[in-house]
């Protein structure tokens, strides 16, 4: 297939144009504020596996408005002292699925937690977390749930309770508080970006062809959903345009990336079509943080790098964490 989107030198030279909002920190702090304000109960279970090297827990704890969110805890059995955390977020249409999958940070000495992702997790992976929040018509997807308004979006739930799901972990006696790093590919690396950028407990923060970024371009650019689910909803909704991308500038990754003083390993497919390469260098451009790098895969789509990048980002991480 052809090349979808900008090639080098145009690629590396690309600055995204997403303006931040006025009351973008003052709006997620109120957000936050609300969440942490209603509370909720936390709770972890052991969970009985045939794994001999690693423990297993299951997690609810509660995220936006107190709902209460699902997570798999995996820790190594022989552990002294505070671990390293790595939090990872789910991509598009996923859920939490099984303990005994991705045990590779587990197995490297780290308390690794799998997020659930509200609402989803019937595509391709098992969820188990419900999103209990109506919002206006929107087309099938969770794009458009409430795009109209900021405060309804459905992204604002699950950015938080991505920062929720940090502020359970950090109460654990397990847990390194100077060493936390957040990951995911796809959707789940935007809602990394978002949390490191909301968060500055988030000392490292690993997007891997993220989603969510650059919405202006990629909403023009993508060749396949989810992006094109925005579309579709503004080919019928024709006045509600400007009203759409003054909603998004809340949860693009680009202003989340503007915000992030964390270490940053940033991966990019260039014949991503879902994903369009420049809304990734859009917001790796605009990361703050000065200790960052973005690794490209130059012939893949959106599987990106696969476990090509899980071997980079374990060294990387390793390096800033201590852990080799």
């Amino acid at each position: 297939m052809p090349f979808p989107d900008l090639v080098h030198p145009a690629l590396g030279a690309y600055r995204s144009a997403v303006e931040i909002p006025a009351d973008f920190s003052t709006f997620w702090a109120e957000t936050l504020g609300e969440a942490r304000g209603i509370g909720g109960a936390v709770h972890i279970e052991p969970v009985e596996t045939t794994l001999k090297l690693v423990e297993a827990f299951d997690v609810t704890f509660p995220g936006f408005g107190g709902h209460p969110v699902k997570g798999w805890l995996v820790l190594p059995k022989n552990r002294d002292g505070k671990l390293p955390l790595v939090v990872q977020f789910i991509g598009y249409g996923g859920g939490r699925s099984f303990p005994h999958e991705l045990l590779h940070w587990a197995a490297s000495g780290y308390a690794y937690f799998r997020m659930d992702t509200r609402g989803q997790g019937s595509s391709w992976s098992m969820g188990a977390t419900a999103d209990p929040i109506g919002s206006t018509s929107s087309i099938p997807g969770v794009m458009t749930k409430g795009i109209l308004d900021r405060n309804d979006y459905y992204y604002r739930r699950l950015f938080t309770d991505g920062v929720r799901a940090v502020d359970m972990l950090l109460a654990q006696d397990f847990v390194d508080p100077e060493r936390v790093a957040v990951c995911g590919g796809s959707q789940g690396g935007g809602i990394a970006l978002a949390v490191a950028g909301i968060d500055s407990r988030v000392k490292a923060v690993m997007p891997d062809v993220p989603f969510l970024c650059d919405f202006p371009r990629a909403v023009r650019t993508a060749g396949r959903d989810p992006y094109l689910e925005i579309v579709r909803y503004l080919a019928q909704h024709r006045d509600k345009s400007a009203k759409v991308f003054e909603t998004l500038r809340y949860f693009d990754g680009v202003n989340f990336a503007r915000q992030s003083k964390a270490a940053a390993l940033f991966s990019v497919a260039l014949m991503d079509d879902i994903c369009p390469p420049s809304t990734v260098y859009g917001a790796y451009q605009a990361f703050a943080g000065t200790d960052k790098t973005i690794v490209e895969y130059e012939f893949n789509n959106h599987e990106g790098g696969g476990p090509f990048q899980d071997r980079e980002q374990m060294k990387w991480l390793g390096e800033r964490f201590g852990m080799r």
